[in-house]
């Protein structure tokens, strides 16, 4: 049973929902994702789902969720921890695990935009009991998260910017030739033509994608065996080293039956794979799960010779207008990727919170807590 946290009937009204809840009724949510404002695929129902088979999201996960006349409007999955920016108190954030790189809530694309975030923030404000919410990887210049940030400010809510970044992105231009013409990074490009060359002197390389059927099956196992094959395996961090994320990885590249496609990419020379990349494909814009390649031909940089295979496929199929490298600062798609969307994390407190504290004190607070962490890990490194 959905908890009702504002009611405007017979306009709007905003409220809590579980997993469960949602899952039960999946027809509004496809539809809302197949409407949405958000390129990003991770809230849709397709990906929460097989976060949930894999264990990595409650049955009981909460949305807040905003109804309308035309049906469902906005939601956002949210939880609890207990953070630095809470004292060590609980603080609010939308729903997290190793494979969310966008955290912006799914919103209609609708001409009354102000009216439903205002409601959300509301809904935001009721579900954390006015406490703090720490908001990671939020694209803030989009006309989203802009409008997300206006509510807030609306609404009285206290913000600031804990960090930010610039994500390489690709957007689509009017041919290959002219996105060529205008790489900033050129020497690059030549570079990858030049791999690629003295890769095809030493057999038949080829650019395979599977979308479906066995083939798909073929190319996410062989994805898995080559990752972890190599650093990651040896460090624990690949997917095969984890039963639930390996769990994750197969839920999602199976059976995708709503607004949310899935992708593999393989690189092949000869027929063995050199690299492979997994992505989502969402409301024109392909999302990178993540990207492996064979490590004793690192010297020839697979994994960025198929990322530009890709962005070639971008203009020669058509299958996206956008490229989200869904990466972190410092990436080494920044020199192939040539634009760009500010990430940023953000702190809101919301009207009437507590203020033992301010906003800008707890990204003190965050900052202080982030270069300890650089220490430590030097630190670790050294032994």
């Amino acid at each position: 049973m959905k908890t009702v946290l504002q009611d405007l009937r017979p306009g709007r009204s905003v409220s809590l929902a579980t997993y469960s809840e949602m899952a039960a009724d999946p027809d509004p949510w496809d539809a809302l994702m197949a409407n949405a404002l958000t390129t990003h695929p991770h809230y849709s129902r397709h990906v929460m789902e097989a976060h949930r088979r894999a264990g990595l999201a409650a049955a009981d996960l909460t949305f807040i969720v905003v109804q309308g006349r035309l049906g469902l409007e906005a939601l956002l999955p949210f939880a609890w921890k207990r953070d630095v920016s809470g004292l060590g108190t609980r603080i609010a954030r939308p729903f997290l695990s190793p494979f969310i790189t966008q955290t912006s809530p799914l919103v209609a694309d609708a001409p009354d935009l102000p009216d439903i975030l205002d409601l959300l923030v509301k809904g935001l404000q009721s579900a954390s009991k006015g406490r703090i919410w720490r908001w990671p990887l939020l694209p803030t210049e989009t006309k989203l998260g802009r409008g997300l940030l206006e509510a807030m400010d609306r609404a009285g809510w206290k913000r600031g910017i804990a960090s930010r970044f610039e994500r390489p992105i690709v957007e689509r231009r009017g041919s290959y030739a002219g996105f060529l013409d205008e790489h900033p990074h050129r020497s690059r490009m030549k570079d990858l033509s030049r791999r690629h060359r003295n890769l095809s002197k030493r057999g038949t390389l080829s650019h395979d994608i599977a979308t479906g059927g066995d083939r798909l099956n073929d190319a996410v196992a062989g994805f898995l065996r080559l990752e972890k094959a190599g650093w990651k395996g040896r460090a624990g961090t690949a997917l095969a080293s984890r039963p639930q994320h390996e769990a994750f990885a197969r839920a999602l590249f199976t059976g995708a039956d709503g607004p949310v496609r899935v992708r593999a990419d393989s690189l092949l020379l000869d027929g063995r794979p050199l690299s492979i990349s997994l992505a989502l494909v969402a409301s024109g814009t392909a999302t990178l799960l993540k990207t492996t390649f064979e490590e004793n031909e690192r010297s020839s940089a697979p994994g960025l010779l198929l990322e530009a295979r890709i962005i070639e496929a971008l203009y020669g199929t058509g299958f996206a207008e956008r490229l989200d490298s869904a990466t972190l600062a410092g990436s080494v798609l920044e020199n192939l990727y040539p634009d760009r969307e500010t990430i940023c994390e953000i702190v809101a407190a919301p009207s009437g919170a507590a203020r033992m504290i301010t906003v800008e004190q707890r990204i003190r607070l965050i900052s202080m807590e982030r270069r300890a962490m650089v220490r430590v890990k030097r630190a670790l490194g050294r032994r």
